[in-house]
């Protein structure tokens, strides 16, 4: 299992790299971006608040002159009340030299400048019989508006004073106002009262005073947008930096030392904000990693304990068939190191990747032992595919076990549950199992099949007369003649006492009587002890013996036992 201090490549990066990346990357940008929203906010309300200056600075302009050509029109009435005609004309004169006064005229209703000749002189003097005013002696005509003119016309109609902005050949801005001259009942007298418009007053301003301090406001609002810019910058960089820069690295060093392994790990939580939720989750997740590696360190340690004590060998393999764990007991049994094992690959544990492979069971659910002799040991070989939860294979395994031992044992209870203990033949219990066997077998298949029954001839009376130790040394060395005179295909058995049985598989009647007829000569050849003894054999053969069962076999066998004692002893005798 991975160590607590080796947590991946996170713990190698600097960590002065990542509060300066950090920095650059939530620091900068915050304050780019509430800069950014600052600054459209203020330009947008520093233009707002221009814009309003000046429309207000216009508009109080506008006022201001609507006022005074009020006021010249009824300077005018009184002074032409007054009868003073010539010192209305010089009061006009005077007024277009006002600086900001481009343009003052008075007009008549037809748009010619009123004052240059003498019709309205003449027509006065007619209304009125007398020659109150003097006629001019120069005279000229002054068309200053064409008769149709929309906005002379539009004062005609609506007799209210209006305003147009209007542009020089200077490309300057002016402000033109024209103001209608009522024809009151006081003038009557001198013009009659058919027209209600007596003429009109036009007065033309320059805008270019108002425009400097329209762009003096500018100014001054674009200083005071600088300044306040300036300000909000640093106090928000100051603000940011100690309320969300300084609290994510403080939880980014926290984070990098549990990713280096120290996992007692507590960040400070200060207010109720974002940040501080952010820091009781880690808190809260830092102890639960803590809690988790803690039980995962047991657990551990308790497979470590298994792993490293277990007397069964356990190879497992990843997702890619590279070799990832190599107990101690996996290197005893298999005879290599975990570097060799490791390098040789999971198929070559056994040096045999087809044994490997075609054994390695893709099922966990049909996993079966496989035995498998492998350095003069038998191990019990378990392979199988590590499946994920979704059924894909993420990485194999082997259990190796050494049964050399038990297999021992096996077979020694075995040959002590089949076999004689005195001649090491085969016992009646394996007789019988077997011949049943062979029997069936036979009859199935068309086969043949012998069997060989004998005994000692006078076996008792040399008992008697040699004692039952010499005895029992005949009936071994028997054991041993009857080996050698046979196949080890054919079974050799004790069937009790000093009598014996051979089963010869695929073994017809003469073939039979040729292997009885070589033991019975090799036993009364042989010397046991310098005492000879004889041998009878009773032959039966299926199936020139029809016998169903196999008792009926044995009893057939031992009838022509019985008849070769009968006739002489020292002789083969086959069942009829």
């Amino acid at each position: 299992m991975q160590d607590s201090s080796d947590f991946g490549p996170a713990s190698d990066y600097p960590r002065d790299a990542l509060r300066v990346g950090m920095f650059k990357n939530i620091g900068h940008k915050i304050i780019t971006v509430f800069g950014l929203v600052a600054s459209i906010a203020m330009l947008s309300m520093i233009a707002f608040y221009t814009y309003n200056q000046e429309q207000s600075i216009l508009a109080q302009n506008k006022r201001t002159m609507e006022k005074l050509t009020e006021s010249v029109i009824e300077g005018l009435q009184t002074v032409m009340l007054a009868g003073y005609a010539d010192i209305a004309q010089n009061y006009a004169t005077r007024l277009k030299r006002v600086p900001e006064v481009v343009d003052f005229v008075i007009l008549r209703t037809n748009g010619k400048e009123a004052f240059l000749d003498n019709s309205t002189i003449d027509s006065v003097n007619t209304r009125i019989g007398e020659e109150d005013f003097i006629p001019k002696d120069n005279t000229r005509i002054h068309q200053v508006l064409p008769t149709s003119d929309q906005h002379l016309q539009q004062v005609l109609q609506e007799r209210e004073q209006i305003s147009y902005y209007e542009t020089d050949v200077n490309n300057e801005q002016l402000l033109t106002f024209l103001a209608p001259i009522k024809n009151d009942k006081d003038c009557h007298r001198c013009h009659g009262g058919d027209n209600p418009i007596r003429g009109v007053l036009k007065l033309t301003t320059s805008l270019a005073p108002i425009k400097q301090d329209i762009a003096a406001t500018r100014s001054q609002s674009m200083v005071v947008l600088v300044v306040m810019l300036g300000l909000v910058f640093v106090v928000t960089s100051y603000l940011i930096r100690r309320s969300v820069v300084q609290p994510i690295n403080k939880l980014t060093d926290a984070m990098l030392e549990v990713s280096r392994g120290d996992l007692d790990q507590v960040v400070p939580v200060i207010g109720r904000d974002e940040l501080s939720r952010m820091a009781q989750s880690f808190n809260h997740m830092s102890r639960e990693v803590l809690n988790s590696y803690k039980g995962l360190k047991n657990e551990q340690d308790k497979l470590n304990t298994i792993l490293l004590s277990s007397l069964e060998g356990i190879v497992v393999t990843d997702s890619n068939g590279d070799v990832v764990l190599v107990n101690p007991a996996a290197e005893v049994l298999l005879d290599k190191s975990s570097e060799e094992i490791r390098v040789g690959g999971f198929l070559n544990l056994l040096d045999d990747p087809e044994l490997v492979k075609h054994n390695l069971c893709k099922d966990p659910s049909q996993l079966e032992p496989v035995l498998v002799e492998y350095k003069n040991r038998i191990l019990q070989m378990l392979a199988s595919s590590i499946l994920a939860p979704t059924g894909e294979a993420i990485g194999s395994a082997i259990l190796l076990r050494d049964i050399t031992e038990e297999k021992k044992l096996e077979n020694q209870l075995r040959e002590l549950s089949t076999t004689d203990a005195l001649t090491k033949l085969y016992n009646r219990r394996h007789l019988d199992e077997t011949l049943d066997v062979e029997l069936k077998r036979a009859r199935r298949y068309k086969l043949d099949l012998s069997v060989l029954m004998f005994d000692v001839d006078h076996f008792k009376r040399f008992n008697d007369e040699h004692g039952h130790d010499q005895g029992d040394r005949v009936l071994q060395h028997l054991a041993g003649v009857m080996r050698e005179c046979i196949r080890e295909v054919d079974v050799p058995c004790r069937y009790g006492g000093e009598e014996f049985l051979i089963i010869l598989t695929n073994t017809a009647r003469n073939g039979a009587l040729i292997t009885a007829e070589r033991l019975r000569e090799a036993v009364e050849a042989s010397r046991i002890d310098g005492l000879q003894v004889t041998i009878s054999i009773g032959v039966a053969s299926y199936p020139y013996l029809d016998v169903e069962e196999s008792d009926e076999f044995v009893e057939r066998a031992d009838a022509a036992l019985y008849e070769a004692k009968e006739q002489g002893r020292n002789r083969v005798w086959m069942a009829h």
